[in-house]
């Protein structure tokens, strides 16, 4: 479980990242960035930071920060009620991103599996992302992805989000976990 001050500089951290990228951000979406430890207590291995433009009934935009080597577990978009679930294109714009999805698996990956969670990563065809390319990624399709060496800037188009329905291969994952004071 991440505590408050931990919380606050991931998001200083995620701000800077995103000024170096050229992105701008508003004081409160400074102050709002999301920050996903997926409740496994480290961070810098199996994170993600989330800035959310918007995310309506339709569409949703958002900007995903990757720290060095950072990884975002495993997991995909299931349907939710009549909606076939997510649909989201990735772009890079700083830093390189190793996506993983189902098909033709690699016969060896860039990324570092973290060794706590190897198990749970089951997916390897690999898709390197620099800046100015996108892919998009199908409803209901397992996928995980990792930023380089320097780290990775992201912005995610997708339709509605709802991260909370999300399905993680591992276990262990708390989707939205507790803060300690």
């Amino acid at each position: 479980m991440l505590t408050r001050s931990q919380v606050k500089a991931a998001q200083a951290r995620t701000a800077e990242i995103l000024e170096d990228a050229g992105i701008a951000l508003s004081a409160e979406e400074r102050e709002q960035v999301e920050v996903a430890s997926f409740g496994l207590d480290d961070l810098e291995t199996e994170g993600l930071q989330l800035v959310t433009y918007v995310n309506t009934d339709r569409y949703c935009a958002k900007e995903l920060v990757l720290f060095p080597s950072q990884t975002c577990p495993e997991h995909k978009h299931p349907p939710v009620g009549h909606d076939p679930g997510k649909m989201e294109t990735f772009r890079c714009r700083a830093g390189k991103v190793y996506l993983y999805v189902e098909g033709e698996p690699a016969k060896s990956i860039q990324a570092l599996i973290p060794q706590r969670s190897k198990d749970y990563y089951t997916v390897s065809h690999e898709i390197v992302l620099h800046p100015g390319q996108q892919y998009t990624i199908l409803p209901g399709i397992l996928h995980w992805f990792q930023a380089g060496e320097e780290g990775a800037v992201i912005s995610e188009f997708s339709s509605t989000s709802r991260d909370e329905f999300d399905i993680f291969t591992d276990p262990n994952i708390v989707r939205v976990p507790m803060m300690k004071d």
